[in-house]
């Protein structure tokens, strides 16, 4: 008798995805590669039982992703008792369209011989248009209301269980108003047709966002007012007029297309639509993992330096009043040490999540400090905690205070854990954090300037695609600061003193990502 192990294998290695076009005269890959996970197919251990030499081909059609499973192996385990092969057809119905269990031939020659593939355009509305490595691609989006978009998605919905660790699909067959919710964003290929009737399009990847309703914050200053109208509202009332944050769910670039900068042109393509949009407040991410994360600090490190710099946002080295005769106080406002006003005009202004803000603004700031100024470059850590604000160099100061505004951050992030611990071991929890901190930005830095260096981030869309939140009209941003118009007025500060206890601040339980 066979053992179990010998029918047992491993479904990542089992299960071959390749994207197809029409060929000379079959259909030929363009790409192959193997998924991420299978557990939410095949179960936790992601082993499928009762077979020897196991391939599951899972073919997709590169424009429409019309699918096609194909399963061949050299043996089958035959049933003894309760022990039974895995029904391989049973289980993959549930996450494939029945139109793919097909007969290989018959699949074959619909994709060969599809006369309509070559009028094949992605659903939607054209949003942006970029050149990479001198291929042209193009970002299609559109509401899930639609149903050419729907019925893109569904075909699509597969790869977020293979590629995104505890993704789950969309579920398609809500009412009208709540798929109205929903955005997708579908990133394409326009190559060249190997054949007169080949569509020129070739999936690359896709994101969902959905919105989600947030209640306006009213002026404190005026009176609430009851009025009296109809019941229920005569009109339609969509989501699309709403006030909302728009939240990106789902996020997938396919693995032969990884490393080429899709990502973050999809980001920014977003970014800029909910930038124009006066009904969106903000922009904000599912569960994001490090290196979704990291992909969004490049990104909106890119949209914000340029107005960073325009605006001359820097630590102020120098936050006491000269010749002050008075006791300098324990509290240092935040104010002091950099534009808080300023500031919060710019993330309203490009949307931007408080927290996410604050991440690139502490990454900027680091960037303003001379390397050899700070840790990376071999800063003289021991003499800054003796000198701390009265360091001779100005960029010593600097790098104090940003320490201690990233500290403060921190702090208040992790304060309920933090404060159960002792002095000595809160000390060293924040210090650890902070070097993780530092050296996560240092990172991201590094890898923003190359990228800047080789010139890989290009906007080739028209003067229309290209998003000036400035531009956006005043009622706008007259709104966005009414809604965050308390968040203004209260005081920040950064603990000063002369003692070792402006270490005791401040730990974050979620690290920014070492890339």
């Amino acid at each position: 008798m066979e053992k179990e192990g010998d029918w047992s294998c491993d479904a990542n290695d089992a299960l071959h995805i390749t994207v197809i076009q029409p060929g000379e005269q079959k259909p030929k890959t363009l790409y192959a590669f193997h998924p991420r996970f299978t557990y939410p197919i095949f179960g936790d251990d992601e082993r499928i039982f009762g077979y020897q030499g196991l391939i599951i081909r899972l073919r997709f059609a590169a424009h429409d992703l019309r699918s096609h499973v194909h399963i061949s192996y050299d043996d089958k385990f035959k049933e003894i008792g309760d022990t039974v092969a895995l029904d391989l057809n049973k289980t993959l119905k549930d996450w494939i369209p029945e139109s793919a269990f097909t007969l290989l031939p018959e699949f074959e020659k619909v994709i060969q011989n599809d006369t309509a593939a070559k009028d094949f355009t992605p659903p939607g509305k054209l949003m942006h248009s970029y050149i990479a490595k001198g291929r042209n691609f193009e970002i299609w989006a559109g509401s899930l209301g639609d149903p050419h978009v729907r019925h893109l998605l569904e075909r699509a919905q597969i790869f977020v269980s293979l590629f995104i660790e505890a993704g789950t699909p969309i579920v398609t067959d809500d009412p009208e108003w709540t798929l109205e919710r929903w955005f997708v964003y579908f990133v394409y290929e326009k190559v060249a047709p190997p054949t007169p009737s080949a569509s020129q399009y070739s999936i690359v990847g896709y994101a969902t966002t959905y919105r989600w309703w947030l209640y306006p914050k009213k002026d404190p200053s005026e009176t609430p007012t009851a009025k009296d109208g109809p019941f229920p509202c005569p009109g339609d009332i969509r989501f699309s007029e709403l006030p909302s944050r728009l939240r990106i769910a789902q996020f997938l670039i396919l693995p032969p297309h990884q490393g080429s900068g899709h990502g973050i042109h999809l980001y920014t393509a977003i970014h800029s639509t909910i930038v124009k949009d006066p009904t969106v407040v903000e922009l904000t991410v599912e569960d994001p993992n490090e290196a979704f994360d990291a992909l969004r600090d490049t990104a909106d490190y890119h949209i914000l330096r340029p107005e960073f710099l325009k605006q001359n946002v820097n630590i102020n080295p120098n936050p006491y009043s000269s010749g002050s005769t008075k006791r300098r106080p324990r509290l240092m406002p935040t104010s002091a040490l950099i534009p808080i006003k300023a500031l919060h005009d710019i993330r309203c202004l490009y949307k931007i999540a408080p927290t996410q803000f604050a991440h690139i603004l502490e990454m900027f700031l680091l960037s303003r400090i001379p390397s050899k100024n700070r840790a990376i470059g071999g800063a003289n850590m021991a003499r800054l905690v003796i000198k701390k604000h009265k360091a001779e160099d100005e960029n010593d100061r600097r790098y104090y205070w940003w320490r201690m505004l990233v500290k403060q951050r921190l702090y208040k992030r992790s304060r309920d854990m933090l404060i159960q611990l002792d002095l000595s071991d809160r000390i060293q929890k924040l210090d650890e954090t902070l070097t993780n901190v530092e050296e996560g930005y240092e990172a991201l830095l590094k890898a923003f300037v190359a990228r800047e260096e080789n010139n890989t981030i290009k906007d080739q869309g028209s003067e229309e695609e290209r998003v000036d939140p400035k531009k956006t009209s005043m009622n706008q941003r007259t709104a966005n600061g009414a809604r965050n118009k308390d968040r203004v007025k209260r005081k920040l500060t950064v603990v000063e003193d002369d003692s070792d206890e402006d270490m005791d601040l401040e730990s974050e339980v979620n690290k920014r990502p070492k890339v």
